[in-house]
């Protein structure tokens, strides 16, 4: 298919990867970064945001709809565009592009982010909603989407894959690690950790972190990186001996994003418990899950002077990931066959 990929597109975002996928799938793929539209200025960027108001929300839609026209494309994949408008979409359907929007976000969650205005006004216009989560399936199509289909976020295989032959707690420098955001109660969860129960963590990611850590804890934890990314996240999980992996509850999440990575790693993960986790990895086996700090510790303190036990866990762990399709390519061709569905559909009508 030839497809107008709509999204976020610098190198750290996840976007990225998923076009990367449909080139690789073969598709013709035509990027649109929509980082180009946002507002200089950060003051009124922010209200641009939340309002999804101004010409540069008209500027996007104009030229989006102007370079399908262009290139002739079968598809739109909008991968969280929150600034399309109704029109756009009705004049991709009229032109018989098929248009799909992906979502790893929940519009309907309780986190109640800013921003959602004019996606609320699209829903029934995209011919497909691609969602992470039951609930949001429920939630899609109680709202009267016109086709939902759930997949799992993934790997990047090109980024995302085992360390050399031979690795070992020789060349791991962290014992636990934490790379991320601290969403929901992750902040005081893993300060609890690091000063209850006196484990030796590391965390790494997100500048919220020198906000939510005292300036001791900070010099202590946090190992002074504002985002790590690509080589660097990647060699991060390598160096770790657990690699913690948390569900954002605030956005109703059934497993984590970085589950997927870990394991693709050939990381030891050891994650939050839930049934989304436990039907993609064999509990003990694959991966390991704790619900609740008590048992997390607990794991650790199983874990964490058993290399032996991780090594063996984490390479059953990364054989699951890719024998289950756990890449982004594996679940870019579910999105694709479906799409290829519904513009044969369109095609006959």
């Amino acid at each position: 298919m030839k497809i107008l990929y709509a999204g976020s597109l610098t190198p750290n975002d996840s976007a990225l990867y998923r076009l990367w996928a449909l080139e690789r799938l073969g598709h013709v793929v035509v990027p649109f970064d929509i980082n180009r539209y946002e507002l200089s200025h950060p003051v009124l960027r922010k209200l641009a945001f939340r309002a999804v108001l101004g010409p540069h929300v008209q500027r996007l839609n104009r030229e989006l709809l102007a370079i399908a026209e262009r290139h002739g494309v079968e598809a739109l994949w909008a991968d969280k565009v929150l600034g399309l408008q109704p029109s756009t979409l009705r004049a991709m359907r009229r032109r018989q592009i098929v248009t799909a929007s992906y979502m790893i976000d929940n519009a309907f969650g309780p986190r109640r982010d800013p921003g959602w205005r004019l996606y609320m006004k699209c829903l029934k216009e995209f011919d497909l909603h691609i969602t992470q989560r039951d609930v949001s399936v429920r939630d899609y199509s109680m709202r009267g989407a016109r086709r939902v289909l759930k997949i799992q976020t993934a790997y990047e295989p090109t980024l995302h894959f085992s360390p050399p032959a031979g690795w070992s707690d020789a060349d791991r420098t962290r014992e636990i690690s934490f790379i991320g955001s601290p969403y929901d109660n992750r902040a005081q969860f893993l300060l609890r950790l690091a000063t209850e129960f006196q484990l030796p963590l590391t965390l790494s990611g997100s500048s919220v972190w020198r906000s939510a850590l005292s300036q001791e804890l900070l010099a202590k934890l946090f190992s002074g990186e504002d985002g790590v990314y690509h080589d660097a996240y990647r060699e991060a999980i390598w160096a770790s001996k657990i690699n913690l992996s948390f569900l954002t509850h605030s956005n109703q999440d059934e497993f984590a994003h970085k589950s997927f990575e870990i394991a693709a790693c050939g990381g030891f993960l050891l994650a939050e418990r839930s049934d989304g986790h436990r039907a993609r990895f064999r509990e003990d086996e694959e991966a390991v899950f704790f619900s609740g700090i008590d048992e997390c510790v607990a794991k650790i303190h199983r874990y964490l002077p058993d290399e032996a036990a991780r090594m063996r866990i984490a390479a059953a762990g990364h054989a699951r990931a890719e024998k289950s399709g756990y890449s982004n390519d594996a679940q870019v061709e579910k999105i694709v066959t479906v799409l290829a569905e519904i513009a044969h559909s369109l095609a006959k009508n």
